[in-house]
């Protein structure tokens, strides 16, 4: 790892970096264009052919896309020998084709769906990719360029655990939100997501009360877990997001089920957390002989951290102090950094701009400190990747 303050003594890093107040405008526009572009989780295709052309435009190699629509390319460094520094930014958003992508600013905000999350993050990766190339900032380790699909929702991370599968053991795994400047994220949380389903007769409300409602049953399970008693260190949650089931107001529903999301940051946590869920789950098919209950484990995201003390996580704080951030936040959370993190590589999560009401309809951005947040960018991944002599 090269130190920040080496790196900022360099004249093409330090006009690399004055390009971003530059092309400020450029920057948030880019960002816009993205977010034009529908992707919801596991229909990334056309987002992704984007990135591919834009990665082909500015002169990356390797440049392809793979099954899923994840899409490389990579500067390659001055010892391709060494391990590569990764840097990753996922293409796909919360929200469906027919969302409304009207995007309206006020002075330095922009509002829209998915603008900040993580439009500006694929801005944010595409942005570094051309900055670099036109300043010639060719470090001493290959740099992967990486927009992966699967972030959100029951992608279930998909996109980053084929891309770690691909490279393995790296020199670093950096992951671009869009928002979250001034945030670094080490340490990722645990997530398992359950479809819990319940299949009975059903019938008439009239002439078959009396028989298992598939909705009742589905009910007193999700009451029984709401009663679990959680810790509050490690911080453990529970949280039924989805239910669907039933057919009519006068019929006995014969089938319902429940989306069922839990999280701690500790894999004890969970496991503690997980048991629970299915004892309650076990306890409930013993009392009716009538009902079939399943669940099905719909996601897997697994715990994993490095310590604060790590050279890329220092290199991460150094790179917001170096560009002026003045409030640094240490957060735990779940997003692709948690693949690396579990199969012990090192990897950071940061942010380019601050925004707010992620995965809302009136989600927006601050573009105020987004030349600031391309900066520590560009240093982290330089000082990473061992740029300069």
């Amino acid at each position: 790892m090269k130190s920040i303050a080496s790196l900022v003594t360099s004249p093409a890093v330090v006009d690399a970096m004055g390009s971003f107040e530059t092309h400020h405008e450029n920057i948030v526009n880019l960002a816009i264009a993205v977010q034009q572009i529908p992707a919801p989780t596991g229909d990334e295709e056309q987002r992704a052919r984007f990135v591919h052309d834009n990665f082909k435009q500015l002169g990356l190699t390797n440049v392809s896309m793979d099954e899923i629509f994840n899409v490389y390319g990579c500067i390659e460094g001055r010892n391709p020998t060494l391990f590569p520094v990764i840097i990753s930014a996922h293409s796909d958003t919360v929200f469906p084709h027919e969302t409304d992508l009207k995007v309206r600013r006020e002075g330095n905000l922009v509002h829209g769906v998915g603008i900040g999350d993580n439009s500006m993050g694929v801005a944010g990766l595409l942005t570094l990719a051309g900055t670099m190339q036109r300043y010639q900032l060719r470090p001493e380790r290959t740099v992967w360029f990486v927009c992966n699909v699967g972030e959100e929702g029951l992608g279930d991370l998909r996109g980053m655990r084929a891309a770690v599968d691909r490279f393995g053991k790296a020199h670093g795994y950096i992951v671009l939100e869009g928002g979250m400047y001034g945030f670094i994220l080490h340490e990722g949380i645990g997530v398992r997501r359950y479809e819990v389903s319940v299949e009975a007769d059903g019938g008439h409300s009239w002439s078959d009360f009396g028989r298992s409602n598939a909705i009742h049953v589905l009910s007193q399970i999700i009451t029984q877990i709401d009663k679990i008693r959680v810790p509050k260190s490690p911080k453990t949650t529970y949280n039924v997001g989805i239910i669907e089931g039933g057919t009519s107001i006068n019929t006995i529903a014969s089938t319902a089920s429940f989306q069922l999301d839990l999280r701690s940051e500790d894999v004890t946590g969970l496991n503690q957390l997980i048991n629970q869920v299915e004892t309650i789950i076990s306890k409930t098919q013993r009392r009716y002989t009538d009902v079939t209950v399943q669940t099905k484990v719909i996601g897997d995201r697994p715990t994993g951290q490095i310590s604060a003390r790590e050279p890329l996580v220092r290199l991460a704080d150094e790179a917001l102090r170096a560009v002026g951030c003045r409030k640094i936040q240490y957060l735990r959370g779940s997003t692709d950094a948690n693949i690396p993190l579990s199969r012990g590589y090192p990897a950071v999560c940061i942010g380019i701009v601050r925004s707010a009401n992620a995965h809302r309809l009136d989600e927006y951005l601050d573009t105020r400190e987004l030349a600031r947040g391309m900066q520590q960018v560009l240093l982290l991944v330089l000082g990473s990747a061992e740029f300069g002599q």
